[in-house]
C-alpha cells in the first residue's frame, strides 16, 4: 500500500466497557458505575438532538421525558417523513415466543457471525440484551405488530437465522415503529422540554475547547443560517447509501452531519463497510433516482430462482421444476433462501455474470410465491405481504401473484460510520452518535431486522443511560453567537455556500452525483479489486476539481433552493467517496459486505484475514491535500469463536 494514501496514527481503544466482570453484566455494570445527573440539574441542560429516526425520535422523546432540554432538528417538514419509515419486514428481539432455541446469547452469537467476526463483543451483546425491552415499549405504545390466532405477538424469520425472531407489521415495521417514537416526541413537544426545528439542517458543528457545544444549521424554508448551543450534541442523522446515487435510501438520505463532524475531529470507521440488499426491484433505466426495497421477509416464503441454462428468456411460469436453479437451496442447504444479505447478493450477482440473469439487461433473479400460494392460500399470503406485492405490482406493472417478481441486489444500509465507543461517545467529547450514523453493532454486514433494533435501543435505553456520565461534568462554559468558535464555524459555512452560487459552471450537482455513484457501484460495490479500487481513486479527484470549477446552482442562498442543498450534500458525497476507496483498498481482505475478488475461498465466499485486519478502522481527517490518519482499534473475542462463516 503506497504510504501517500494514509498515514497510520496511534492505535484507539473503547475504554468504556467494564470488561472486568462477564459479557452478560457489562451492561448493567456500566449503568452502575456511571455517574448520574439528578433532576434538578437535568432541567439546567440543553442537549441537541440531529435527526428524527427511530434513534432521534426515541432519544429526543425519552431525554425531553428525562427532564433536559432539548433540541430536536430535522430536514423533513415532518418527523414521521424520516427514511425509518421505509424499513418493511421486521425489528429482531429474542423473545423465544416461538420456543426454537432463541435467546440473548444466540442472537449475540448470530449477530457477530453476521457481521463476519467485525464488530465489537461488547456492543453486540448489549444490542441482544436490550432487544427484549424494544418490543415492550413498542407495545405499550400501540405499535400494531402482527399476532397469531391466540393474541400473541407473532414472529418471522430473517435471514442469518436459524430462528424466528422478527417482530412485524404487515410490510409496514418501520413505519408503525415510527409513528410509536413521533407519538412520544410530540408528547414532549407539547409538554415543553422539546424545541423543536423542522425544514432545518445541520451544516456544521461546534467545538469548543475541544468539546462538542453545537451547531450551525440553515432553515430550508427561508435559508437563514443560525447557530444553536448546548451541553451535548446527538447525531442521529443515518446512512451514506446515496454516495452510490441509486440506492434504497430515500432521496434527501446524506452524510453531510456526519462528513462535517468528522472534519471537526470524529474518527470515521469503516467506511467500506457498506450493504448490498439482494431483494430490490431492479434498475429501469439510466435517468432513475430511486431503487426500491422489496423486504427481505419475502425470502421467508419465496423462492429464489433463475433458469439452468443460458439465455433463457421463456416466460417463468413455462419453464419447468427441472430446468429451474433453485441455486440458493442448493449451494447453502441448511439456510437455503434464508442466507444473509451479502451472501445472497453475490450468488445473484454471480449467476447473472454467467448469463442466467432474466429481465432486461440479465440483471435480476426470480423471487417466486407459486409455491407459498399453492401451500398457504392466496389469502394467507396476502395478509403477510399484501402491501409489499401493492407495491411492487405498482412499480413494475406486473402481478406478483401470478408472475414470478424480479429482483437484484442494490445499495441499502451502512454498516461504517462515526466511531463511537461502548457510552456512544465519538472521539469528540460531548457529542455521541447513534443509530445508523455510527458504526457499532454490525460489523461487516447487517442481519435483518437488526437496523431498528439498533436504533430503538440506542435512542430508548443506551444514550439516556450512557450521557449522563458525560453530563455529569457540567456545568460547562456558557457561549452564544459571539464566541470566536461560533463565528469560525458560521463563517466557514457562509464561505462555501457562496462559493457555490458563485462558480456558475455548466453542470447540475445530480449530474456529479450521478457520475460518482455509477463510479462507486461499478469500482467500490459488491466486488473490489486492487486495480478497480486505483482507477477510482485516480478519477473521484478529478470529478472533486471539476465539480469545484464547473457546478451550477442556480438561485440564491436566502430562500428555498434545494440545488444549493443538494451541491452541499454532493460535495460531501466526493470527499466521503475518497475515503471509502482509500479505506477498501487498504483491508486487503474479503470480510461480508466487503468482498475484495483478491481474497477468496477455492467457492468463492469471503476470506477473512484475522491476522492482519481483525480491527476496526478508524480515520481521522486531515487538511485537504494531506493522506488521512488510520488508528486502529483490535478486535478481540473471548465468547465467539472466530471460525469462516459457513451457512451451508
Amino acid at each position: 500500500m503506497p504510504l501517500d494514501l494514509f498515514t497510520v496514527g496511534d492505535p484507539i481503544a473503547d475504554t468504556k466497557a467494564p470488561t472486568d466482570v462477564p459479557i452478560g453484566e457489562r451492561w448493567s455494570e456500566r449503568k452502575f458505575r456511571g455517574r448520574l445527573v439528578n433532576p434538578a440539574n437535568r432541567r439546567k441542560m440543553t442537549i441537541i438532538v440531529v435527526g428524527t429516526g427511530l434513534a432521534g425520535g426515541s432519544a429526543a422523546a425519552t431525554l425531553g421525558e428525562a427532564g433536559y432540554k432539548v433540541k430536536s432538528f430535522w430536514y423533513q417538514d415532518s418527523p414521521r417523513r424520516a427514511h425509518s419509515v421505509a424499513a418493511q419486514g421486521g425489528i429482531n428481539a429474542a423473545k423465544n415466543y416461538r420456543n426454537d432455541g432463541d435467546s440473548v446469547h444466540r442472537l449475540f452469537y448470530d449477530t457477530v457471525k453476521g457481521g463476519d467476526f467485525r464488530a465489537r463483543e461488547n456492543n453486540v451483546h448489549r444490542l441482544a440484551e436490550v432487544s427484549v425491552n424494544i418490543i415492550d415499549q413498542a407495545v405499550a405504545q400501540g405499535v400494531p405488530f402482527a399476532r397469531e390466532y391466540g393474541g400473541l405477538l407473532d414472529n418471522r424469520s430473517f435471514g442469518g437465522t436459524q430462528v424466528s425472531r422478527t417482530f412485524y407489521a404487515r410490510g409496514q415495521t418501520g413505519q408503525q415503529l415510527l409513528y410509536g417514537a413521533y407519538q412520544a416526541l410530540e408528547r414532549q413537544i407539547a409538554a415543553g422540554t422539546v424545541e423543536q426545528h423542522a425544514r432545518t439542517e445541520m451544516l456544521d458543528l461546534i467545538v469548543v475547547d475541544g468539546r462538542a457545544r453545537g451547531i450551525v444549521a440553515r432553515d430550508l424554508v427561508t435559508g437563514e443560517l443560525s447557530t444553536h448551543f448546548a451541553d451535548a450534541v446527538v447525531l442521529a442523522t443515518g446512512g451514506y447509501g446515496n454516495v452510490f446515487y441509486l440506492s434504497t435510501n430515500a432521496m434527501g438520505s446524506n452524510t453531510t452531519a456526519i462528513w462535517r463532524a468528522h472534519k471537526r475531529g470524529a474518527y470515521f470507521a469503516n467506511p467500506c463497510y457498506t450493504q448490498i440488499h439482494p431483494t430490490c426491484i431492479p434498475v429501469k433505466g439510466d435517468y432513475q433516482s430511486k431503487l426500491t426495497l422489496m423486504s427481505e421477509s419475502l425470502r421467508n416464503d419465496g423462492r429464489v430462482w433463475v433458469p439452468k441454462e443460458r439465455g433463457d428468456t421463456r416466460d417463468p411460469r413455462q419453464i419447468p421444476e427441472a430446468e429451474r436453479d433453485y441455486y440458493l437451496e442448493r449451494i447453502y442447504p441448511s439456510f437455503g433462501n434464508l442466507v444473509p444479505r451479502d451472501i445472497a447478493s453475490r450468488a445473484a450477482k454471480n449467476v447473472c455474470d454467467e448469463g442466467r440473469g432474466v429481465g432486461p439487461g440479465g440483471l435480476g433473479v426470480y423471487l417466486d410465491f407459486a409455491e407459498a400460494i399453492e401451500r398457504l392460500g392466496r389469502p394467507a399470503v396476502e395478509a403477510k405481504y399484501g402491501n409489499l406485492f401493492d407495491m411492487y405490482a405498482q412499480i413494475t406493472g406486473e402481478d406478483p401473484y401470478s408472475v414470478p417478481m424480479r429482483i437484484y441486489p442494490a445499495v441499502h444500509y451502512t454498516m461504517g460510520g462515526l466511531w463511537v465507543d461502548y457510552d456512544l461517545q465519538s472521539s469528540i467529547p460531548g457529542m455521541f452518535v447513534i443509530g445508523e450514523a455510527n458504526f457499532s453493532d454490525h460489523g461487516a454486514n447487517r442481519l435483518g431486522a437488526s437496523a431498528l433494533m439498533q436504533g430503538l435501543a440506542d435512542g430508548y435505553f443506551v444514550l439516556p443511560a450512557t450521557i449522563t456520565d458525560y453530563l455529569a461534568d457540567a456545568p460547562f462554559e456558557q457561549i452564544d453567537d459571539s464566541h470566536p468558535a461560533a463565528v469560525e464555524a458560521l463563517q466557514g459555512v457562509q464561505e462555501q455556500v457562496q462559493k457555490l452560487l458563485s462558480i456558475n459552471g455548466t453542470r447540475t450537482p445530480a449530474s456529479f452525483h450521478r457520475e460518482l455513484g455509477k463510479l462507486m457501484w461499478d469500482l467500490c460495490g459488491m466486488e473490489r479489486t486492487d486495480e478497480g479500487l486505483r482507477k477510482a481513486l485516480d478519477r473521484i479527484p478529478e470529478i472533486r476539481q471539476e465539480f469545484w470549477t464547473n457546478v451550477k446552482v442556480s438561485g440564491d442562498w436566502h430562500s428555498f433552493n434545494q440545488t444549493l442543498e443538494m451541491a452541499g450534500r454532493v460535495a460531501d458525497f466526493i470527499e466521503l467517496a475518497e475515503l471509502m476507496c482509500v479505506d477498501a483498498l487498504h483491508r486487503r481482505e474479503s470480510c461480508g459486505g466487503h468482498f475484495r475478488a483478491e481474497s477468496q475461498t477455492p467457492d468463492g465466499e469471503a476470506l477473512r484475514d484475522d491476522e492482519n485486519f481483525a480491527y476496526v478502522a478508524a480515520w481521522e481527517w486531515t487538511p485537504e491535500g494531506q493522506p488521512p490518519v488510520l488508528h486502529r482499534e483490535a478486535l478481540e473475542y473471548e465468547y465467539v469463536h472466530l471460525a469462516q462463516r459457513s451457512y451451508k
